[in-house]
């Protein structure tokens, strides 16, 4: 790790400090990531949408900047791609921890066993985009699974 200096990239790739964890350092940035969204969940969808973009190219360049000074793909102590699709599962689920936690599980499962298109993403994409690709897809796709259940739960009742 000395290899990659610790400044303003190091900082935001690893979700200022959150991939630093000794272990799950995946997870831990996730759960870390629930603190911005606090705030960020107050904000109208594309507020919200713009502000996920902006976090997602910076993570781009930031992750680009940590893997070049590692010469490692992915390393595990970048975890703002953990931020993006966790933000991104989260977007306008109903209120209530229920769907919080929810959200957290069902990102946390795409991301580590990387169905497709996940899996696809990240074997073929390199580099900072392709560390931000995957979570991102896997983001969508709990986005998804969650609004079909609260859908279906809405048809329900």
């Amino acid at each position: 790790m000395s290899a990659v200096p610790r400044n303003t990239a190091f900082w935001i790739a690893s979700g200022f400090g959150a991939g630093l964890a000794p272990k799950a350092p995946g997870t831990v940035g996730s759960l870390v990531a629930l603190l911005p969204w606090l705030a960020l969940r107050e904000l109208s969808w594309l507020p919200y949408l713009l502000l996920v973009a902006t976090v997602f190219l910076l993570g781009v360049w930031s992750a680009q900047k940590v893997i070049d000074g590692l010469g490692a793909e992915d390393p595990g102590l970048v975890v703002i791609d953990e931020w993006v699709g966790l933000w991104l599962a989260l977007f306008i689920l109903p209120l209530g921890w229920i769907w919080v936690l929810a959200g957290f599980v069902v990102f946390r499962a795409f991301d580590i066993l990387k169905p497709w298109p996940v899996g696809w993403a990240d074997r073929r994409l390199k580099g900072g985009l392709g560390t931000m690709v995957d979570d991102a897809l896997a983001g969508v796709m709990a986005w998804l699974c969650l609004h079909a259940v609260n859908w279906g739960w809405s048809a329900l009742t």
